[in-house]
C-alpha cells in the first residue's frame, strides 16, 4: 500500500480544457471520492491514475514512484468499471483466475493441458487465492455460473472479486454501482464501505451521487469544470462548503438560496430577516444559503422568520419536506416538517424560522463569507 499524489495535473482534448492544474494526495489506506456533475473531469483523472490516459502536465506518484512513464499494468492498481467488464464466455472463477494467470504464469504454464501438469503448484497456489476472496465477497457459491446467470450485484462482486486477487496497492472505481437498481445500490454502498474497512486498501472512487460519497468515503473531492473546488470529510463539506456551487450541488433537498444585503457595519439582512451574525465584508449584495432542516415551522409572522406560500408538501415518511413560494414565485424555500405538516392546505401562508447562526453567506463570485464571530472562534482554537 502506498500514498497516491497528483501535482499540478492538466488535460485538454483538442481546444476542450477538461483538467485545470488539480493538486490531490489520496492517503494510504484511505476511502476517497471524486464527486462532481457529469463533464467535470473526475472520470478523465482517475483514468491518468490508473495510466489509462496520458495527462499533458503535471506528476502522478504513487509512494515514492513517479509514474508517467509506467504503463497502466505495471502501476499495480486495480481498476473497477461501471460495466464490469467481466468475459461472457468464462465462469466466475476462470474471470478472477484470469489477471493471476496472466500475471504468475508463463506463456507455458497457462496452456489448457499441459500447463497444470507442467507447474501444478502455481496453478494450485492461484486457484487457493481465488477461493479465499470468493469466501471474503460471499460469492463461493457462484464460481462455476457465467456472467450472464449473475443478478447485477453478484456481477458487481465478481468485478471487485477480480481486481482484489491481485492484491494492488489501490483500487480505483468509476461510477461502479451506477448500473444498479435503487434499493440495490443502498445495499452495496454498506457492503462497499465494510469491505474497505475489512481490507485497510486505497479506495479512490467515483461517481456523481452525492449519497454515496457522503455515506462511504473518508473524504471527498468536489470537482466542477475541471477544478477541485473542496477537498474535505463528507460531514465538513456538507456543513462548511467553501463555494456556492459545492453547497448547491451537496446535500438532498438542495439548499435554499436567498438575496440578502450587507451594510456598512457587516449585518446581514435577507427577506427582512436579519442574521444574528455580523460578516467581515464590505457593504453589498451577497446570497444566503439555508439548508431545509434548519428552518422550522411558527405559528406566527415575526421579525426572525420567513413567510411564503405553500405550493407543494412532499412526503418521505419521516420526514416532510414543505416547499414555499416568495415573491410571488420569484423564489422557493424547502422547509423540513413532522409528518403533521401535511395537514397544511396548498396555497396555506407558512411561517418558517431559521435557526440562530445555521446561515451560510456567499459573495458575488461565489466564495464563502465568514462571519466575524466564527472566524474569532477559530483563531482561538
Amino acid at each position: 500500500m502506498a500514498d497516491i499524489r497528483l501535482t499540478e495535473i492538466t488535460k485538454s482534448f483538442g481546444t476542450t480544457q477538461v483538467l485545470n492544474g488539480i493538486d490531490l494526495s489520496v492517503r494510504d489506506g484511505e476511502f476517497l471520492t471524486l464527486v462532481g456533475p457529469s463533464g467535470c473531469g473526475k472520470s478523465t483523472l482517475l483514468r491518468i491514475i490508473a495510466g489509462l490516459e496520458d495527462q499533458d502536465g503535471g506528476d502522478v506518484v504513487i509512494g515514492d514512484r513517479n509514474v508517467n512513464r509506467t504503463r497502466a499494468s505495471a502501476r499495480d492498481l486495480a481498476m473497477v468499471f461501471q460495466s464490469y467488464a467481466l468475459y461472457p464466455h468464462l465462469t466466475v472463477q476462470e474471470n478472477m483466475l484470469t489477471p493471476l494467470r496472466l500475471r504468475d504464469l508463463t506463456a507455458l504454464q497457462r496452456a489448457p493441458v499441459i500447463g497444470p501438469l507442467l507447474a501444478p503448484a502455481p496453478h494450485r497456489e492461484i486457484r487457493q487465492q481465488v477461493q479465499r476472496v470468493a469466501e471474503v465477497l460471499k460469492i463461493g457459491d457462484l464460481l462455476h455460473r457465467k456472467p450472464g446467470q449473475l443478478s447485477g450485484g453478484q456481477r458487481q462482486r465478481v468485478a471487485l472479486g477480480r481486481a482484489m486477487v491481485r492484491n494492488p496497492v489501490a483500487f480505483l472505481m468509476d461510477e461502479p454501482l451506477s448500473n444498479l437498481d435503487a434499493a440495490l445500490r443502498v445495499h452495496m454502498r454498506a457492503e462497499l464501505a465494510e469491505l474497505h474497512r475489512a481490507l485497510g486498501v486505497t479506495f479512490i472512487y467515483v461517481t456523481h451521487d452525492q449519497a454515496e460519497a457522503l455515506t462511504m468515503s473518508n473524504r471527498m473531492a468536489v470537482m466542477m469544470g475541471g477544478d477541485l473546488l473542496q477537498l474535505d470529510a463528507p460531514r465538513r463539506v456538507y456543513e462548511d462548503p467553501v463555494d456556492i456551487r459545492v453547497a448547491e450541488f451537496i446535500g438532498s433537498p438542495k439548499i435554499n438560496l436567498l438575496p440578502a444585503v450587507v451594510n456598512g457595519a457587516g449585518h446581514v439582512t435577507c427577506e427582512g430577516v436579519r442574521l444574528a451574525h455580523r460578516l467581515e465584508s464590505a457593504p453589498g449584495e451577497v446570497t444566503v444559503g439555508i439548508r431545509p432542516e434548519y428552518l422550522g415551522l411558527r405559528d406566527k409572522p415575526g421579525g426572525d422568520s420567513f413567510t411564503g406560500r405553500l405550493v407543494h408538501a412532499e412526503n418521505l415518511g419521516a420526514d416532510v419536506y414543505l416547499h414555499l413560494s416568495m415573491r410571488d414565485g420569484d423564489y422557493r424555500l424547502i422547509a423540513r416538517a413532522a409528518p403533521e405538516a401535511l395537514s397544511l392546505p396548498v396555497g396555506a401562508e407558512v411561517n418558517v424560522a431559521l435557526v440562530r447562526g445555521a446561515a451560510m453567506v456567499f459573495g458575488r463570485d461565489g466564495r464563502r463569507l465568514r462571519f466575524a464571530e466564527a472566524s474569532q472562534q477559530a483563531e482561538v482554537a
